[in-house]
């Protein structure tokens, strides 16, 4: 399908700076040599995103760095594109090694099954992106307007077929990157094109999307990806006999909005088909492409395809989707969820290995000065053969491990107390959060900082109420852009201030329902005095079987959301 023209007038300042870029270019190779200042020009700061980069500054020193009439503490994020979160154990020892080089002795599991530095200051960023490249690893397009890491189910235990699906998940990966090679170019020193030679771009046209765009892979029954709160997923249907048939598609989900704008919301996506697995590769392709060629390019808050569905309708985009494919998706094929998190503790896989999943309380990994938790996973890597993956809840995978030795990795983790996470409550082995502060520049509240300290007395909560071992999703964010997926969560915390959150209830435990706003604005005092008798009335009043967010629909605190354009502030 060749590629509609998007109109020339109205477009948004960053669909200016990208038609200028020359293929993602800019400036930045002379920013990053200007030893003037820490920071990259505000032009190019839009471009390093599509290297996989975000320009930030320490927020909590801003105030005191002002003061001294100095510039900000100008740092940057930089992440990763690892699709499907899976790493070997040398990639691993290389990530903890340039972490204790450039990334503050920290490293950052991301909502995404990858890795994220902070901290990482302006002269450090080429020989950090060089060191990810020597291991073969890359942080092309993790960030920007293109599509981003694609998530595949983390637990190969589940079914015989995971390998399969994980193999098109890095198919999927590979169609969909960018092919500039303005990255190299910057990054590695590599020169590729001979003069008067320009870059092409045969996907994504010189403008590239208007908006990012997100893919997830699931396998019933575990919905561990959050599907339906991607721009595109996959539904993975395996016959009795545990063989991949091919893939449900869902299209238009997305989870940022803007505080006091009705016009922008959450929204979950919408099955609208069936296609062979064979077939999924190009799928991918058209559905993002529709979007490029339709996608609002002069506003970005309603530049996501979600909003091009609803603007347009759901039948419309399978139309036309199918029309850019020349052929039809089929009907949709039955499907359940049960579950959306990680199995926690040694699981023997259906390869015959073993899986030790960790919970990593909101991805940080680091040593604490009582668990070394950085070091632990450190020398597991030094004797380990199989690999590491990444989930989308932000915890960790041991994978691939023999019989033979699995007596020698059980050893570290329990000399390192890494199994004392499989003893968490059931409500944090199910909490989430963003960074947000001090890092990330759209915080309007704490969120990692903070929500440990709220589970803990939300935990005292649910033991006196009998529900210890009940698990109920909650999930925190600085800003309203959704990063943890908080509005997927039976509890969803969205910063709007200091100290002060909205608070959402009623999604869906497997994540196909959106919660709604229950409180605006509450502090900590009033989360917990709302919460209290909800959680007390769950524990007396439930049917069987029921879990927390269909019981507060049930019992009339919020209403369903069914259509999240309608439903979600209404």
């Amino acid at each position: 399908m060749t590629q509609t023209t998007p109109p020339t007038t109205a477009r948004s300042e960053v669909e200016k700076i990208k038609e200028a870029s020359n293929y993602l270019r800019g400036t930045i190779a002379a920013g990053l040599a200007d030893p003037l200042t820490g920071s990259i020009a505000e032009k190019d700061t839009q471009l390093l995103k599509f290297h996989g980069s975000y320009m930030q500054d320490d927020r909590d020193l801003r105030l005191e760095r002002q003061r001294q009439k100095l510039e900000p503490a100008y740092q940057f994020m930089i992440r990763l594109r690892m699709a499907g979160g899976v790493c070997t154990p040398a990639q691993w020892l290389k990530l903890d090694d340039l972490a204790r080089r450039y990334g503050g002795n920290t490293i950052r599991l991301t909502t995404r099954q990858t890795v994220q530095y902070h901290n990482v200051l302006k002269h450090q960023l080429r020989p950090l992106v060089r060191g990810i490249d020597e291991v073969a690893m890359t942080s092309i397009a993790a960030c920007g307007d293109v599509n981003r890491n694609v998530l595949s189910s983390s637990n190969p235990f589940q079914s015989p077929a995971h390998q399969e699906v994980t193999d098109w998940c890095l198919k999927i990966d590979r169609h969909l990157r960018p092919q500039t090679t303005a990255y190299r170019e910057i990054w590695l020193g590599e020169r590729r094109l001979g003069a008067g030679e320009e870059d092409h771009e045969p996907i994504y046209g010189k403008l590239y999307l208007p908006r990012k765009f997100k893919i997830a892979i699931a396998i019933p029954p575990n919905n561990d990806v959050d599907v339906f709160a991607n721009d595109l997923g996959f539904i993975a249907i395996i016959d009795a006999a545990g063989k991949l048939q091919g893939f449900n598609v869902a299209i238009g989900g997305g989870m940022g909005m803007t505080h006091g704008d009705a016009a922008t919301y959450p929204r979950a996506a919408t099955v609208i088909g069936y296609c062979p697995a064979d077939k999924v590769v190009e799928v991918a392709e058209n559905v993002l492409k529709v979007q490029r060629d339709f996608g609002d390019r002069s506003n970005r808050k309603h530049a996501r395809l979600k909003y091009t569905i609803d603007d347009r309708s759901v039948e419309w985009y399978r139309d036309e989707l199918n029309r850019y494919l020349g052929w039809s998706l089929e009907a949709a094929r039955p499907y359940a969820f049960t579950t959306n998190g990680d199995q926690y503790g040694w699981l023997r896989g259906s390869d015959e290995r073993w899986y030790l999943t960790l919970f990593i309380q909101n991805g940080r990994i680091k040593d604490w000065h009582d668990y070394p938790l950085m070091t632990a996973l450190r020398e597991i890597a030094k004797v380990h053969s199989g690999d590491f993956r990444i989930t989308a809840n932000q915890n960790l995978i041991i994978g691939g491990v023999t019989d033979a030795q699995k007596p020698q990795i059980e050893a570290l983790a329990r000399q390192y107390r890494l199994l004392d996470g499989s003893q968490q409550s059931a409500l944090r082995v199910n909490s989430m959060a963003c960074v947000a502060f001090p890092t990330c520049g759209l915080a309007l509240a704490e969120s990692e900082r903070y929500l440990p300290e709220l589970v803990t007395k939300l935990e005292d909560v649910m033991r006196e109420a009998g529900l210890a071992d009940d698990p109920i999703t909650i999930r925190m964010t600085g800003c309203p852009n959704g990063c943890a997926r908080p509005y997927l969560a039976e509890i969803g915390l969205v910063g709007r201030s200091p100290g002060k959150y909205n608070l959402y209830l009623g999604a869906g435990f497997t994540g196909d329902r959106l919660n709604k706003l229950y409180k605006e604005s509450v502090g900590e005092e009033q989360i917990l005095s709302e919460l209290t008798p909800i959680i007390q009335r769950y524990a007396k009043e439930r049917e069987g079987g029921e879990k927390f967010g269909d019981f507060v629909v049930r019992k009339g605190y919020v209403k369903a959301v069914i259509e999240a354009s309608r439903d979600f502030h209404g």
